[in-house]
C-alpha cells in the first residue's frame, strides 16, 4: 500500500523519476539549435522595433528638446542684453533726474535768494526811512528843547535880576543867555 501512494504522487508530479532527472531544459544541449533560432529572431525583431520606430521617435524628442534649450538660452541672453540696456538707461535716466533735481534746486535758492535780497533791500529802506524820520523828530525835539531851555533861561535870568531887585533889560538878557548856550 504504501507503494501505490509513492506511484500515485510520482504519477501526479508529471511522470515520476524520469522527468527530474532531466533537469532543466533550457540547459539541454539538444534543444540549444531551437533556442538559439527564437533567439536571433526575437533579437531582430527588437531591432527593427527599436531602429525603425522607437529610437527616430527619441532621436527627434532629443533634437526638438535640444533644439528648445538652444532657443532659450539665445532667448535668455537676448533678456539679458535687453535687462542690460534697461539698467543703463534707468541708471542714465536717475543720473538726469539727480541733475534736474539739482538744477531745480539751485533755482530755487536763487529765486528764494532774490526774495530775500529784496526782502532785505525792502527792509533796509524802511529801516532808513524810519531813522532818518526818527532823525528828524529827535532834531525837532532838540531844537524844540533848545528853544524851551533858552526861553525857561531867559524867564529865570529876569526873574533873578527882578528877586534881586534890580531892573531886567530884555536885550541885554537876552544877550547874555544866548553867548552862555553858545558856549
Amino acid at each position: 500500500m504504501a507503494d501505490t501512494k509513492h506511484v500515485a504522487a510520482d504519477a501526479a508530479h508529471g511522470g515520476g523519476h524520469a522527468a527530474e532527472a532531466a533537469g532543466m531544459p533550457q540547459l539541454e544541449f539538444a534543444h540549444f539549435p531551437n533556442q538559439i533560432f527564437w533567439l536571433i529572431i526575437a533579437l531582430g525583431a527588437i531591432y527593427l522595433i527599436l531602429s525603425r520606430v522607437a529610437l527616430p521617435r527619441i532621436a527627434a524628442i532629443l533634437a526638438d528638446r535640444q533644439g528648445t534649450i538652444t532657443n532659450d538660452i539665445a532667448a535668455a541672453e537676448e533678456l539679458k542684453l535687453k535687462a542690460q540696456e534697461a539698467e543703463t538707461a534707468y541708471q542714465k535716466a536717475l543720473a538726469d533726474a539727480r541733475a534736474e533735481s539739482a538744477r531745480i534746486t539751485a533755482e530755487a535758492r536763487a529765486a528764494i535768494q532774490a526774495d530775500l535780497d529784496d526782502a532785505i533791500a525792502k527792509a533796509d529802506a524802511e529801516i532808513s526811512a524810519k531813522t532818518a524820520d526818527s532823525e528828524a523828530r529827535i532834531g525837532e525835539i532838540r531844537a524844540g528843547a533848545v528853544e524851551s531851555v533858552e526861553l525857561v533861561a531867559k524867564d529865570t535870568a529876569a526873574a533873578l535880576v527882578a528877586a534881586l531887585g534890580g531892573t531886567s533889560d530884555d536885550d541885554a538878557v537876552n544877550a547874555a543867555v544866548s553867548a552862555q548856550l553858545k558856549g
